[in-house]
Parts: structure tokens; C-alpha cells; sequence
């Protein structure tokens, strides 16, 4: 297992709740990471299995912390502000590609390791244990370090957790079944991410083709909206689109095509196909970027 790629396990979204079958811990707004510890070296693992190690050499350190032979960890790894995730700066270490700048980095924006759950300690596999036993035992194998912490929880008040979360700035609570199993690659309602999302009324400016089950419509549209400084490209929007929505409002927009945007945008990407600012759709989002784009947007209907 140590030398496997491990898919991580996924959670369904929902509204607060109070239980006392769960446990509520901060959603930390970083990039998701499974950690490999053997032989006093640190291996990372992204969501997506790629090897992203070489990216966070300041963490190579972490084995001193890690109590046991060898462990599998599940966890983010962010940056942290003022003792907050900045997920913009943490872009900047996870686009650096160059040894050089990524030792700079390394120096100035260092991240941390926030572990959440233990899949793997001294050579046994913990996936068939309940969470609740997996956090102890993750408990007693962690020492805090400026790199690596553990993710602390609360039991029962879910409601009232969310709401003090929401309140300092952060993306939200996760909500986990004290008796669940580690579900690897799957996505399960034993795991609940409740996050506090806004919502905007954007004109639908432009869009780009869509490719595969898409390809006879469109892949996402681009968004902007207007306030008294001008026009403002607030980024592209590619899901909670149903098969409906997708055939009606791609024959709109056929009747809407223009050569060149109908609008001032600054920020767009490249390949869009530009329509005329006649239809409006109302979207939420996670928050807004420095750049004010809105950060993973959802559709959700067409406003007449």
C-alpha cells in the first residue's frame, strides 16, 4: 500500500446540521494531499495521483513529527495568512514548476500539512476501522510542527460550528460519520462538505465549445457583470448545467454569436466564442479571487 497511488475519499455537499453520530472539523481551503511516510522519507500524493513531492521540499522534514515505521495520511496542505488558508498564494506553489522558484517559495510562502484522518500505520491498514478510532490512533501518531498539524473537530453542534467558521473568513465544515470506513476513491455520504457560497446575476458574454458528451453544445459559459466602474469578467462557469439547460441555452446563444466581444473584458481566455450581453443567469460561487473572478461557480438558472 505504501507504494500505491491512493484515490482519496469524497464527500456529497449539504446544509448544516446538528448530530451527534458526526463529527464537524473546517473544510481547509488548500489542495487535498495524501502523504506516504517510509523509511524517513515523505512522499505527497495530489487528488489527482500525480506525484507533487518535488513541490513542497520544506515538508521532506515532516518524518521527525510522524510517529511509527511507516504511515499513509489524508489531508490538505495549504498556506496559511495570518493564521487563515490564502488559497491564492497557495496557486503560487502549486503552479511552480522550476527547482529554483520553487526553493524560494519554499522560503517565503512555506505550507503546512493539516492531517485529517490515518490510512495506514506500522504496517496495518486502518481503512475498515471507524473514523472515530481512526482519529484516535491518528491522535497519538502526530507531533505538531510548524508543517504539519492536526485538523481538530468538535462533536454534535454542527450548526453553531458552521456559523463561528463562516464568521472567521473560512470555506466551510466538513461533517464526518463517527462510524464510517475509509472509502478509498469513492464518494460517500458518510462524509458531508457544508460551505457558505454566494450568489450573483451575471450576463452571459461568450462560451466554449464543448467536448465529448458536450460536444454538441458547450463546455462552459463566460460570465460578467456590470457596476459603475464598467464591465467585469468574473470567469467561466462549466457545471449544474442539466441536459435541458445545455440544448436550450446553446440554441440561444447561436442566435446571439458576434465576431469580437460585445463588451470592455479584461482577464478572458482564450477560444471563446462571443455573444451579445441579451441573457442573464444567476450562479453561486465559493468566494471571489483577488482578480474578482468567482472561484468553482455553479449554474443554476436562467434569469428572464
Amino acid at each position: 500500500m505504501l507504494d500505491e497511488k491512493i484515490e482519496p475519499m469524497l464527500a456529497y455537499s449539504s446544509s448544516p446540521f446538528d448530530s451527534p453520530r458526526h463529527l464537524f472539523e473546517i473544510k481547509w481551503d488548500g489542495a487535498r494531499g495524501i502523504l506516504f511516510l517510509r523509511d524517513r522519507r515523505i512522499r505527497l500524493q495530489s487528488r489527482r495521483l500525480l506525484d507533487i513531492t518535488h513541490r513542497y521540499p520544506e515538508l521532506a522534514g515532516l518524518h521527525r513529527h510522524i510517529k511509527g515505521r511507516n504511515a499513509i495520511l489524508d489531508g490538505e496542505l495549504v498556506v496559511l495568512s495570518q493564521g487563515r488558508p490564502d488559497f491564492g498564494i497557495l496557486q503560487q506553489r502549486e503552479q511552480a514548476s522550476d527547482p529554483v522558484k520553487i526553493a524560494l517559495l519554499a522560503r517565503q510562502i512555506p505550507a503546512t500539512f493539516i492531517a485529517f484522518d490515518v490510512l495506514y500505520h506500522n504496517d496495518a491498514k486502518l481503512l475498515h476501522l471507524p473514523l472515530s478510532q481512526r482519529k484516535e490512533i491518528l491522535r497519538d501518531t502526530l507531533e505538531d510542527s510548524p508543517g504539519l498539524v492536526e485538523s481538530g473537530y468538535i462533536m454534535e453542534q454542527g450548526k453553531s460550528f458552521f456559523r463561528e467558521v463562516v464568521a472567521k473568513g473560512l470555506e466551510g465544515v466538513m461533517a464526518k460519520a463517527l462510524d464510517s470506513p475509509y472509502l478509498v476513491g469513492q464518494r460517500s455520504r458518510h462524509w458531508l462538505k457544508i460551505k457558505d457560497r454566494g450568489t450573483a446575476t451575471c450576463f452571459i458574454v461568450g462560451y466554449l465549445p464543448g467536448r465529448g458528451a458536450r460536444r454538441q453544445t458547450f463546455g462552459s459559459l463566460a460570465l460578467a457583470t456590470m457596476d459603475p466602474s464598467g464591465w467585469r469578467f468574473r470567469g467561466m462557469v462549466g457545471s449544474g448545467f442539466s441536459n435541458v439547460d445545455l440544448k436550450e441555452i446553446s440554441a440561444q446563444l447561436q442566435e446571439l454569436r458576434v465576431e469580437s466581444p460585445a463588451v470592455p473584458l479584461a482577464g478572458t481566455p482564450k477560444g471563446i466564442i462571443w455573444v451579445k450581453p441579451a441573457r442573464r443567469c444567476l450562479v453561486t460561487f465559493q468566494e471571489e479571487t483577488p482578480r474578482g473572478h468567482f472561484r468553482a461557480p455553479v449554474f443554476i438558472r436562467l434569469i428572464e
